[in-house]
């Protein structure tokens, strides 16, 4: 089934807030857009803790000058919700939600996408393919004995399910420090285990105080330079890594809040060519095109492994650079 009735001018794979922005920039400059998705629109923003803050300001998130009105200083989960599907519903982008493209290979002068919606195969052609899958499906995995038991979660929602248990909290970063402080606020004993000697330097200004005061009192245990050695279905072994002693801990939860980086073999699968050390696609960044003609790159993909090198803030420039560059040769 071919479901775009003429070959678009650029199919878009992601419709994270990245891939919004090249939808949004090619509408500015009169190409046609279809964006894919998996899941939802912002699929991955709705993986985030429900009760999320987020560390930029509105002005920095915002696609186009479509203002981002929020109710404090930083903008919610919710408002960020709500925020991108009023964008797209603006620019009247084109988004197929929970449609997966399968293959994207070229054909004459287009590429053809092949995708799977709700089970259904079906077939369309665009001239151009950017790919901003993003990083957050892609988790950075433990790789311990147990570290494959249903207790070790990558993904931290809400705390209420740990309620008068024993939780791990892997990580220093502003994922950790959430999980931890909400965690614990709801019940839970919480150690926090990371295998450096401090908190890491970005995590919020809000919640740094709180999450520091709580380890300082005991309410929060902090075991700095470990590393988890085995987890077990209830407890889990601890290292030390300065002196290599082992340490048994009950334990009922660990949330490995390890990070995520963009799985590699999807850019390769399109045929794009990646940095064996750096993880970073190969690609133009004026234009953002790869080293395959009419293939594009946007967003934290762009990264490699370095997942804190490229948001949201810098990541929504991509979509213009992409948009002229596609323009130009049309």
């Amino acid at each position: 089934m071919t479901d775009i009735p003429e070959t678009a001018d650029i199919a878009v794979i992601g419709s994270g807030p990245c891939g919004i922005a090249v939808g949004v920039a090619a509408a500015q400059a009169g190409l046609s857009c279809v964006l894919f998705d998996r899941g939802a629109i912002t699929q991955a923003m709705m993986d985030h803790p429900t009760y999320v803050t987020y560390f930029s300001g509105p002005e920095k998130l915002e696609i186009a000058d479509l203002p981002f009105t929020t109710s404090g200083d930083k903008p919610t989960r919710r408002e960020a919700l709500r925020y991108y599907r009023k964008v797209a519903e603006y620019y009247r982008l084109d988004v197929r939600q929970f449609e997966e493209v399968a293959t994207a290979e070229r054909d004459g002068d287009a590429f053809v996408l092949r995708t799977i919606a709700r089970g259904e195969p079906r077939t369309h052609r665009a001239r151009n393919v950017v790919v901003a899958t993003g990083y957050y499906d892609s988790p950075r995995r433990l790789d311990v004995p147990g570290a494959d038991l249903p207790k070790v979660l990558y993904y931290f929602k809400d705390p209420y399910s740990f309620w008068n248990q024993d939780v791990i909290v892997i990580g220093g970063g502003n994922s950790s420090a959430d999980a931890a402080l909400l965690t614990w606020r709801e019940g839970s004993r919480t150690t926090l285990v990371h295998i450096f000697d401090k908190l890491d330097r970005g995590v919020k200004p809000w919640v740094r105080p709180d999450i520091e005061n709580r380890i300082a009192e005991g309410a929060i245990p902090a075991l700095w330079r470990h590393r988890l050695a085995e987890i077990r279905p209830h407890e889990v072994v601890v290292e030390n890594l300065e002196t290599g002693e082992l340490r048994t801990m009950k334990n009922d939860w660990v949330l490995a809040m390890t990070g995520f980086e963009p799985d590699p073999g999807v850019l390769r699968a399109f045929g794009i060519e990646v940095h064996e050390v750096t993880g970073i696609p190969r690609h133009d960044p004026a234009t953002m095109e790869t080293n395959v003609p009419g293939m594009y790159v946007a967003g934290v993909v762009v990264s490699g492994h370095d997942a804190n090198k490229i948001f949201i803030e810098n990541g929504k420039l991509h979509g213009p650079l992409i948009a002229a560059h596609v323009a130009s040769r049309r």
